[in-house]
């Protein structure tokens, strides 16, 4: 298994620019691959097997994939990152991070300037908290 990548506040901040529009990228493909599925489910449920596969029926399974495959390459886009993506209806995005010396998530949602909430690692959004000190880099002197 590989080991997570894990990010500072300011490493996790510094992604947001890259991060912000693949979210934004996949929260508009998401609904273009559902429509295309729901498209694709019409078109195969009136069609008979003695016909075979229609034209029709080839470009709406095309059109499902080209979403598809759309979506997998934004997914790869933030694996590449580090981060983990939680949610197309939000547009939730993790980071690792350790708070404390122990493994939390960072979080963040599309919409968010910044990163402002972390969550332990089996807390989920409803466990969203302030970024505190405890995340924060220790002040140079």
């Amino acid at each position: 298994m590989k080991q997570p990548k894990i990010f500072t506040i300011e490493e996790a901040e510094h992604t947001l620019p890259l991060v912000r529009r693949v979210v934004r990228d996949l929260t508009l493909e998401y609904p273009r691959w559902r429509a295309a599925v729901a498209h694709y489910e019409v078109i195969s449920g009136k069609a008979r097997a003695e016909d075979g596969e229609t034209d029709d029926l080839i470009q709406a399974r095309e059109a499902v994939m080209m979403h598809a495959n759309r979506i997998n390459a934004f997914l790869d886009e933030l694996e590449q990152v580090g981060c983990l993506f939680k949610g197309f209806e939000n547009g939730l995005v993790d980071f690792y991070a350790l708070r404390e010396d122990r493994l939390v998530y960072l979080c963040w949602m599309l919409g968010e300037d910044h990163i402002a909430f972390w969550h332990e690692v089996d807390a989920g959004f409803g466990g969203r908290q302030p970024v505190d000190a405890a995340l924060l880099p220790e002040p140079t002197r």
